[in-house]
């Protein structure tokens, strides 16, 4: 579509200028794509807090490549996400895999210097998962109670991360930390 176009060329763009980038999800899939990987349909999509064998969806942080990265600043090895989304990337030699899951293994892709992308959804608010599950497709057909259940169990330690992730990109970005702890 032509919104897709336009979104492709602004990365490239981006990535031209080495303009801090953050791209989410469908943000992660366009980065890999403009920058000469792949985007495939999944064997397994992975939606919700949970995979078909009921194990929590987890992004592992691969330590030797994020131990020093600003991103992950103040994270832990690993963290717990949901996820939206029935595609994965292939990435090129040039990319570097900083985050794996147990199904879909490219979870957080860095392409240059600044510009990163992350399959998970980990800006995921009380407000926009209501939202989300009465909307998306993949979600209007599963277990909204259970959904909304296991959101409130973590929702204290998910939003830490999350906000976490936003101010470490404001520091990648140059902004230093302008979100209010």
């Amino acid at each position: 579509t032509s919104k897709m176009k336009a979104e492709r060329i602004f990365v490239k763009t981006v990535l031209a200028n080495s303009i801090p980038y953050l791209g989410i999800c469908l943000g992660l899939q366009v980065l890999v794509k403009v920058a000469g990987g792949g985007v495939y349909r999944s064997p397994v999509p992975e939606i919700g807090f949970r995979d078909q064998d009921n194990y929590p969806f987890e992004i592992i942080m691969l330590s030797q490549h994020t131990e020093h990265d600003p991103l992950f600043t103040g994270l832990g090895e690993n963290f717990r996400v949901f996820q939206l989304h029935g595609e994965a990337v292939k990435l090129t030699p040039s990319m570097q895999q900083l985050g794996v899951g147990r199904l879909v293994k490219n979870q957080i892709v860095k392409v240059g210097r600044c510009a990163y992308g992350i399959q998970c959804h980990f800006e995921l608010t009380p407000e926009m998962f209501k939202q989300w599950l009465c909307e998306d497709s993949d979600l209007v057909q599963r277990d909204c109670t259970s959904l909304q259940a296991e959101f409130q169990a973590i929702q204290t330690e998910y939003t830490k991360t999350g906000l976490q992730l936003f101010r470490n990109f404001l520091t990648v970005a140059g902004y230093g930390n302008t979100l209010g702890r």
